[in-house]
C-alpha cells in the first residue's frame, strides 16, 4: 500500500484490496503498547495507519481502499465516515442495526464493536482500510485493549445470528464503497 501510494500518479486508478489475514495485531502510528495486555504468541507489527491496536484474523473481512481524496473531494474525517457508512449498510442488508459513535471510530451494534478502521493520508490519497468481523475467534481481542478502549467488547456476524462466508460479505461491502466513491 505503501509503495503503491508512493508511486501513485494524478491519474492512477483507486484501488479496492479485499484481504483476510493471518493472527496479527496491528499497532497504530500513535499507538501504546499498554494496550497490549498479554504476551501471547500472536505477532505485532507496527502499522503506519492511524489508530491505536487491533486483531486481524481468519474470518474476518479487511478491505483495504487506496484513493485519491483529491480527486474524490473528499478529507480524512469524510472518509472515516465513508468506510463506517458502507459498513453500516451493509450490516443492515443482513438484518443487523448498527452505528457509528463520534467518540471512538468504527461501526457498533449495541455497544459492541463489529468494524474497526484506521486510514493513513500521504500526498492527498488514503491507503488504509476497515474489518469487519465475521465468523473468527474473537478471544484475541481478550488480550488488548481494542482500539485503545479498556473493556471494549467485540462481536461478529456469525454471533448475531449472520452465517455467510467472508468472501460473500465482501460483495456488499464493496458495492457500498463503490456506490459511495464513483461520481
Amino acid at each position: 500500500m505503501q509503495q503503491h501510494t508512493a508511486d501513485r500518479l494524478p491519474d492512477s486508478p483507486d484501488q479496492i484490496w479485499i484481504v483476510e489475514h493471518p493472527p496479527v495485531y496491528t499497532l497504530g502510528l500513535n499507538g501504546k503498547r499498554e494496550h497490549l495486555l498479554a504476551n501471547t504468541d500472536i505477532p505485532v507489527v507496527e502499522s503506519d495507519r492511524g489508530g491505536q491496536v487491533t486483531y486481524h484474523g481468519p474470518g474476518q473481512l479487511v478491505v483495504y481502499l487506496l484513493a485519491d481524496l483529491r480527486r474524490l473531494n473528499q478529507g480524512p474525517r469524510q472518509m472515516v465516515s465513508l468506510l463506517e457508512n458502507a459498513a453500516i449498510a451493509t450490516l443492515s442488508q443482513y438484518g443487523i442495526s448498527a452505528a457509528a459513535r463520534p467518540d471512538a471510530p468504527g461501526v457498533y451494534v449495541a455497544g459492541r464493536k463489529i468494524a474497526s478502521l484506521g486510514l493513513r493520508v500521504k500526498r492527498g490519497c488514503c491507503y488504509h482500510g476497515i474489518s469487519i468481523n465475521n465468523a473468527m475467534d474473537l478471544g484475541p481481542f481478550r488480550d488488548i485493549n481494542p482500539c485503545g478502549y479498556p473493556g471494549l467488547q467485540v462481536t461478529q456476524l456469525a454471533d448475531l445470528g449472520v452465517k455467510i462466508s467472508t468472501q460473500e460479505l465482501a460483495v456488499p461491502l464493496v458495492h457500498q464503497l463503490l456506490k459511495a466513491i464513483e461520481p
